[in-house]
């Protein structure tokens, strides 16, 4: 074992062991969204959920408690999510262990078969530290809950699965894991038309643990195959009772036509909304980009009652989708919400590989980014972009979304203190412009990192 993996190794196993707190009973004097500036307030907690909210009475406030958390002016915003995040293959381009692997043409291809060859090499400890990493430092940055995708193949075979499960319960305490047994490569075409792989899929799916089942539809020879992707997944999600998470029309090509018109009757015909309540969640879908007006009415209408969300995830989309004349797009998030009544979000999906080489785990930095890449910089952009990596974030994918009201779960982000100074962040709008680096994270009424 080298030095460099020794220490990787040590790394990973010194997450802190002091989170989660003991439940509180009250966060005091904070400032909290939309409400002015001169004014702090006090949040009761019972049982993990918001029991009160008032303004802060400092002879009352039991600030002595280890059970009161003092605020101490900073603002208190609701918990962040990440709807789309891969914890199998995050930080290749870092990890000691695959370091060999690096990018040189930067293409979809480049990635596929990079990230091939990594696979080819995992096993159980670099799979655990590496993941163990990337729900560390989302927690740190305020995430208290996930949609981990785990690859599923004839490669990896369920060694990416066992990882996964056994990293959710691992930070049970701390975050909710959602595990997606996701299926990159063709389900219908390939040497054996896939048969392994649906196989594996299927046993997959009936693990304990298991929350949605996805696929990647693009990846097949043709539409035809494609279409038999769709069906298949979507029939094994409803099967097993699991969301249903998509990775669709991940191509930009004006003349290519997209399958999201398929796939919507595909699962309509199903009789979805009648038969469960678990939610269909389209990620990526740059072809969208390309739509006009009648278009988007057109899928308002298709998308009818099914409990559909589209995920935009800008910082893969920005790298790998462009064409000849180096166009580039990603879901119009903002303007899908707004304008069109869509219900969508925006997350990192990768972190350090030839996917996506740069960013980090911050769900704000996409926010952030957002900004610039949608034109949103005004006070209710910036809302809405928050909610993109919070509520909204959660609602898609089926999570009990947050909000500071009494009744609601105890899940906040408490940024940096007035001790700062006038840089400090006292509104969602700085937030979103810039988060800056100091938070703590708070879940089901615990401080889970700090």
């Amino acid at each position: 074992m080298t030095q460099a993996t020794d220490l990787a190794n040590q790394t990973s196993r010194d997450a802190p062991s002091h989170y989660p707190s003991t439940p509180m009973s009250k966060i005091v004097r904070v400032r909290l969204p939309d409400k002015p500036l001169s004014t702090l307030w006090d949040l009761s907690i019972k049982d993990g959920r918001i029991s009160s909210v008032e303004p802060y009475h400092p002879d009352s406030s039991g600030q002595e408690s280890p059970h009161v958390l003092d605020g101490a002016n900073r603002l208190l915003c609701p918990s962040l999510c990440h709807a789309h995040i891969h914890l199998d293959k995050c930080f290749l381009l870092q990890d000691p262990k695959f370091n060999d692997l690096q990018i040189v043409h930067g293409d979809f291809e480049e990635a596929m078969e990079m990230t091939g060859i990594a696979k080819a090499r995992f096993e159980e400890d670099d799979l655990l530290r590496r993941g163990r990493q990337l729900i560390e430092e989302s927690i740190r940055h305020g995430v208290t809950v996930m949609r981990a995708f785990v690859e599923v193949d004839g490669g990896v075979q369920l060694k990416c699965l066992d990882a996964g499960l056994l990293l959710k319960k691992e930070f049970q305490r701390r975050c909710e894991v959602q595990i997606c047994v996701f299926a990159q490569l063709p389900l219908f075409s390939g040497d054996d038309d896939g048969e392994e792989v649906r196989k594996l899929m299927t046993s997959a799916a009936l693990r304990e643990g298991v929350d949605v089942v996805g696929s990647t539809p693009y990846v097949e020879k043709d539409k035809a195959r494609s279409k038999d992707n769709v069906s298949w997944i979507s029939s094994l999600a409803l099967s097993n009772k699991k969301h249903l998470d998509l990775h669709l029309d991940y191509f930009l090509e004006d003349d290519k036509q997209p399958l999201i018109w398929d796939t919507l009757a595909i699962i309509a015909d199903m009789n979805w909304s009648e038969q469960t309540d678990k939610r269909i969640t389209l990620g990526h879908c740059t072809r969208l980009t390309r739509f006009g007006e009648g278009e988007w009415q057109r899928l308002k209408r298709d998308i009818g009652r099914l409990p559909v969300a589209f995920v935009g995830l800008p910082t893969s989309d920005l790298f790998m989708m462009r064409t000849q004349e180096n166009v580039r797009g990603t879901l119009p998030v903002v303007e899908m919400i707004g304008k069109h009544g869509l219900e969508a979000c925006i997350a990192v999906n990768n972190v350090g590989n030839a996917f996506t080489p740069y960013g980090n785990c911050d769900p704000l930095s996409i926010a952030s980014l957002g900004v610039g890449i949608y034109q949103a910089g005004t006070k209710k952009d910036a809302e809405v972009l928050y909610q993109t990596v919070s509520s909204r974030a959660k609602a898609a994918i089926g999570c009990e979304s947050t909000h500071l009201a009494v009744g609601e779960p105890a899940d906040f982000v408490l940024f940096d203190s007035m001790e700062s100074g006038w840089r400090c962040r006292k509104s969602i709008v700085e937030v979103v412009y810039d988060a800056g680096s100091s938070r703590q994270t708070i879940w089901r009424g615990r401080v889970t990192a700090f």
